[in-house]
């Protein structure tokens, strides 16, 4: 058996887990064919790495993922990184489902990002951070399942979310498209900062 590499405590780098939602498809922001990262400077703020990495601004909401001992040895701290699919951040955005060609440490790591969102989308509010400013209760159930990896019902999406407080009605109706129905009502997060809105509450797929 190999040996385990030794951490480099000299080298902490600060990697950037940044995912949306594009056309019904999860994805995860890429540089160079890996993770946003910026090495940690001596005393730097995690922080303030991060912002070297990943233009913090035009994420919706971040929090500190996970820190672990890379292969190379060195030692890395994530943060994951929520945002629209119309922010403009700079990098490829790739289908979490399609990254065989990432480095494997990077795509534990985006699987660890994708877990902890599939979790919060159960009990907080989190899917603020991933929808638009307004939108069709049709519209936010497309991020939902993306996000999930599996299909949820647009009426039981509906009926938990307004029970929970978690949406606003907003004036206006969305114009149906070429195939036709009725004008859909339009919708808002309630609040744009992380809540806890059912601390024991649990999506699960359909069996």
């Amino acid at each position: 058996m190999g040996r385990k590499p030794v951490p480099d405590s000299t080298s902490h780098a600060v990697l950037a887990v940044a995912l949306h939602v594009r056309g019904a498809r999860l994805e995860v922001l890429l540089r160079d064919g890996s993770l946003p990262s910026a090495t940690l400077a001596a005393r730097e703020p995690l922080e303030t790495a991060l912002a070297r990495a990943v233009e913090v601004a035009d994420l919706a909401h971040v929090e500190q993922l996970e820190t672990r001992v890379l292969a190379d040895g060195r030692l890395a701290t994530a943060y994951l990184g929520l945002a629209p699919h119309d922010r403009a951040l700079r990098g490829d955005w790739r289908p979490v489902a399609e990254l065989a060609a990432l480095p494997p440490d990077h795509r534990g790591l985006v699987a660890a990002g994708q877990a902890r969102l599939r979790a919060k989308l159960s009990y907080t509010n989190i899917g603020f951070a991933l929808a638009p400013a307004t939108f069709t209760i049709s519209e936010l159930r497309e991020v939902y399942v993306a996000a999930l990896g599996y299909d949820v019902s647009a009426t039981n999406l509906q009926r938990v979310l307004l029970r929970r407080g978690v949406l606003a009605q907003v004036d206006g109706r969305r114009e149906p498209g070429r195939s036709g129905g009725r004008p859909a009502a339009l919708f808002r997060f309630a609040s744009a900062r992380l809540e806890v809105t059912d601390e024991f509450a649990a999506l699960r797929p359909p069996r």
